[in-house]
């Protein structure tokens, strides 16, 4: 099928053809990623079962040990290491009110993190009804709650693994306890065997020049949305948690 738009040009019309055979093989390249992440062996077991604080919004806090986080249906739990508080240096503002302007500065969460978790609980909603969507911080659980209803957010299960060693054993915080954002994903096998199934471990790869990791960025709408535009991403800009 020929495909055509008003007023476009034939040398437009040529660059957006070889462009399409492009976006075919990127097809296809993400496809024979997604092949072999599915058949990767089966990854190390959780060396325990820890012992969370957790919630959805709108719900009274309570024990949540790691298997818990399966439920009765899923076999697949995804887990975010929310970065809160956000990394020591990072200077962008936070809403001048709500619970945010109630903390000390040091002590609130991520732009970035939150940005990516905004755009991704709306596909939470969606996701739970066939595997675990969690995210996780070491601040407690009632702080992540008020983020989260400030936020909107409605479908996230929140988890502080406040006390626990999970951050330090899935690379959710580096040598000095500083945070790290990374997906950790987990299988629980049919003889209920818990184990590690994949991470975005391009958090750790170098990177090419004027590339950030990109560990997460299949997922994240934002971005990708900006490289459908002929201005691309901004390179002069990054995500807030208040746009004044």
């Amino acid at each position: 099928m020929a495909v055509t738009f008003p007023g476009e040009t034939d040398e437009y019309r040529e660059a957006r053809d070889r462009l399409l055979t492009e976006e075919v093989e990127l097809r296809r390249h993400m496809e024979r990623v997604a092949e072999a992440r599915r058949a990767l062996p089966p990854g190390g077991p959780v060396p325990e079962d820890y012992v969370f604080t957790g919630a959805f919004v709108g719900e009274d806090p309570a024990e949540v040990r790691f298997s818990d986080l399966f439920g009765s249906d899923v076999a697949s739990v995804a887990v975010y290491s929310w970065m809160f508080p956000r990394h020591h240096g990072d200077d962008r503002p936070v809403p001048p009110t709500g619970p945010m302007a109630e903390l000390p500065f040091d002590e609130t969460p991520c732009p970035s993190c939150t940005s990516f978790l905004d755009q991704l609980d709306g596909v939470a909603r969606h996701a739970r009804h066939q595997m675990g969507v969690v995210v996780e911080s070491t601040v407690p659980i009632e702080r992540m709650l008020a983020i989260a209803e400030d936020r909107g957010w409605r479908d996230w299960h929140l988890v502080s693994s406040a006390g626990t060693g999970y951050r330090r054993d899935y690379h959710g915080e580096s040598e000095d306890g500083s945070p790290i954002p990374i997906l950790n994903v987990f299988h629980r096998d049919a003889d209920g065997t818990i184990r590690h199934s994949w991470a975005s471990e391009l958090m750790f790869a170098p990177t090419d020049p004027g590339q950030d990791p990109r560990h997460t960025g299949t997922l994240d709408a934002l971005w990708n949305l900006f490289d459908l535009t002929a201005d691309g991403r901004p390179t002069d800009w990054n995500e807030q948690v208040f746009y004044g």
